[in-house]
């Protein structure tokens, strides 16, 4: 493994290629285990904090993408649930799931290497959930409505009143 880039100039074009062809490695021995043909690696300081493998079908998880599966891993080596100072590097273009995750998880960067055309080349075409996002909920083929009950706000009150929370 090379030296950590230096905190002043982060990672350079050559670290970014060398993590993405590790994650490009990752998704090909997936397949070659009967997975899903995707890969994904969180670096911090110019260290692999985790990977991940697509394990949906081996796990029977619709989340268990291989981003997730990496942030799942590096939140808890780092024992923490915030990826600032990481680097999420993936094989693919990540899905809206994946995308989210990441956004959530705080990382400072995201990178992959093949797009979301190359992956609809593949099979996996999420155009459609990247489009869904932006039209109203009534018109997506899973219901989603809101349903009002009593006390529905409770937790979030109870939340609010909390002074030892943890905010994220």
């Amino acid at each position: 493994m090379t030296d950590a880039p230096s905190p002043a100039t982060g990672p350079t074009p050559d670290d970014d290629a060398r993590w993405l062809e590790r994650t490009v490695a990752l998704a090909l021995a997936n397949v070659d285990d009967g997975g899903g043909p995707f890969g994904a690696v969180v670096v911090r300081d110019g260290r692999e904090v985790a990977v991940g493998q697509n394990r949906v079908t081996r796990d029977l998880d619709p989340t268990a993408h291989a981003e997730v599966v990496a942030i799942r891993g590096a939140c808890r080596a780092l024992g923490t649930f915030s990826l600032a100072g990481c680097t999420v590097y993936s094989s693919c273009e990540p899905c809206p799931l994946c995308l989210a995750a990441t956004l959530w998880s705080r990382a400072d960067r995201l990178v992959y290497a093949a797009d979301r055309h190359d992956a609809a080349r593949a099979g996996f075409d999420d155009r459609h959930f990247h489009e869904l996002l932006g039209t109203d909920p009534a018109t997506w083929p899973t219901p989603v409505h809101r349903h009002e009950i009593p006390g529905a706000t409770a937790p979030m009150d109870a939340w609010l009143a909390r002074t030892d929370r943890t905010e994220y």
